[in-house]
């Protein structure tokens, strides 16, 4: 069997690490003969780092399954962006404070040095200035990029795409006025050949439109020999809908979104302990 498990709100703790009990988990299933793998939307290099802490070793769909890579390294299958075509929708963005955003290439994620200082101001806000549904993902965002292996701030975001060794895979945009991103959703809509997610209602994750979770595990089952009704999924989020709809077990956290629960087939306890409990 494969079974492949999301990062966030999934396999990490509160704490952003992979906890002992689901570590021992992980180890038995494998002990027995299964291919545990890692469907997250961070970069490989940031997946395989909560690996390497808990000493573990797994087959990595990363990049909301832009790239698919083994253990060791090897890239089996990869699905970049058209830098060209992001670019006009990236400078718009640029130019729009409330907007923030992320890119990703293969092995790093970069931020706006100015877009980071206003984020980090957000999440200082009291209670009554950001609505506290919104205020906790903000601080999600930011103790997310202290966690994260490879973050490079640049004053200017054009530093990135404007060196051409740059291959872009990701782009991630937040913002607490829910209009600005329907208007980002929309240019990034009007591109052809991409896909865009959310993992939560305040944000977009911007991909390849091949670029799932479902093609991502999709192509690891086939490269396993593994057939699809033999795939176990579990995650929490909107992003982790396309691996639901191909896998033959799916399973959701306690915490998961109601979307998510719905098309689940068991719902597990919370992240903290449900990784290990299934």
């Amino acid at each position: 069997m494969l079974i492949a498990l999301d990062m966030d709100g999934t396999l990490l703790n509160e704490d952003g690490v992979i906890s002992p009990g689901n570590r021992e988990a992980i180890l038995h299933a494998q002990s027995l003969g299964h291919i545990i793998a890692i469907a997250s939307g961070r970069s490989y290099m940031d997946a395989e780092r909560h690996l390497r802490l808990a000493d573990l070793e797994c087959p990595v769909v990363s990049l909301n399954g832009a790239a698919v890579t083994m253990p060791g390294g090897m890239i089996v299958a990869s699905r970049p962006l058209d830098k060209e075509d992001l670019i006009p929708v990236l400078r718009w963005m640029n130019e729009i404070p409330e907007l923030y955003y992320e890119i990703y290439t293969e092995d790093n994620v970069y931020v706006e040095l100015n877009k980071r200082v206003r984020l980090e101001k957000l999440a200082s806000l009291e209670d009554g200035e950001v609505p506290e549904n919104v205020r906790w993902i903000v601080k999600l965002l930011v103790e997310k990029q202290f966690q994260q292996a490879a973050v490079t701030y640049v004053e200017r975001m054009e530093e990135v795409w404007d060196k051409e060794e740059n291959v872009i895979f990701k782009a991630l945009a937040f913002s607490l006025n829910v209009d600005l991103l329907k208007e980002a959703s929309t240019r990034f809509a009007s591109i052809p050949g991409l896909i865009i997610t959310a993992s939560h209602e305040n944000n977009l994750e911007i991909n390849h439109h091949e670029a799932t979770k479902g093609n991502g595990v999709t192509l690891l089952a086939s490269h396993f020999g593994i057939p699809m009704d033999k795939v176990a999924v579990m995650g929490d989020s909107y992003n982790d809908l396309p691996m639901f709809e191909v896998a033959g077990y799916r399973i959701a956290m306690a915490n998961a979104a109601p979307l998510l629960k719905e098309t689940s087939d068991y719902i597990t306890f919370s992240n903290e302990i449900g990784r290990a409990h299934v």
